[in-house]
């Protein structure tokens, strides 16, 4: 059937301690699925859209938990390849004290997914989808991912599809700074909108204003840039113009990891069911704000039927 949303990338087993504190003080942890990409694709789904999966699984009892979980949830897995010689990954997150970030251990080296490449590229699979979203993740795990994400991203929108990019700075898995930034900056201008948080498009850009920011993706391709300010809001702007929009209090944050995915699937959602820019970035700061509330990457995203009627939700 056709699809809303196909994305791409690495999923993982994540066991999340149970104890607030040190990682290597934690004795009890609990086991969950965690990954940017399928962290948007269940919020879209729970949303209401039609969301495909595209990446490799272990034959192993974690690649067997995930896929059960992620089909679950309403995500087309079918073209989730089962690698037979390479792990499904896993990490290890420790439970923060008072919103602080975790602590996230990462064991994902040689993992199936890094073996993503150009060959997984079904085009008349991802060209069944209006919309592509990918993150700066899944090139930092191999070339040949990299090769794929890039691909996939000239290939939809050269078809006419929406392409949204997040960042996602993962430092570790990049040579240095300056070549993650090269890459980066070069993919987001494959992407139709760009979501960076302000934290990474300082990073990325070497501009502090969130402004500055915005107008660096605009020149480099981007027709939309959205910037994720935490608990101030969000920052978007086009070339016809552009806000910002207040984020929503939240009495106590319990997880932030997550917050960023939670944002994006509000904001794809939004503008693939046609609504303006600033309501948009109301949906995705209300998506975000429900995730940072409890414990887990998917655990706060919501469902359609609780989403305010003013954001597009059902009627009061």
């Amino acid at each position: 059937m056709p699809l809303d949303v196909i994305t791409l990338g690495e999923t993982m087993v994540s066991f999340a301690a149970q104890e607030a504190g040190a990682l290597d003080a934690a004795a009890n942890f609990t086991k969950i699925v965690a990954g940017a990409e399928t962290n948007v694709g269940v919020g879209l789904a729970r949303l209401g859209l039609k969301v495909a999966w595209v990446s490799r699984l272990g034959d192993d009892s974690f690649g067997r938990y995930i896929r059960r979980a992620l089909e679950a949830e309403g995500i087309d897995c079918t073209a989730v390849a089962t690698d037979t010689t390479r792990p499904t990954g896993f990490m290890l997150k420790s439970r923060a004290l008072e919103g602080q970030d975790p602590v996230v251990e990462y064991f994902r080296r040689g993992s199936a997914a890094s073996a993503l490449s150009r060959a997984d590229f079904d085009e008349s699979r991802f060209l069944a989808a209006r919309h592509l979203h990918v993150t700066g993740i899944t090139p930092a795990l191999s070339a040949s991912c990299a090769e794929l994400v890039e691909h996939a991203m000239k290939a939809m929108r050269a078809a006419g599809r929406t392409v949204s990019f997040d960042p996602n700075l993962r430092p570790k898995l990049w040579p240095g700074r300056e070549a993650m930034a090269a890459h980066l900056n070069r993919l987001a201008g494959l992407a139709d909108w760009v979501l960076p948080g302000l934290a990474e498009g300082r990073l990325l850009t070497g501009l502090e204003a969130p402004e500055d920011i915005a107008a660096f993706y605009l020149a480099h391709g981007a027709k939309a840039v959205a910037i994720k300010l935490g608990a101030e809001g969000a920052l978007w702007r086009t070339a016809a113009g552009g806000g910002r929009v207040a984020g929503v209090p939240v009495a106590r944050v319990v997880d932030t990891v997550g917050a960023g995915d939670a944002f994006a699937a509000g904001l794809i959602s939004g503008r693939l069911e046609g609504l303006d820019w600033p309501t948009a970035i109301a949906r995705a700061n209300w998506v975000g704000a429900q995730a940072i509330q409890v414990v887990g990457d998917m655990d706060g995203l919501p469902h359609r039927a609780a989403l305010p009627a003013d954001l597009g939700g059902p009627p009061a």
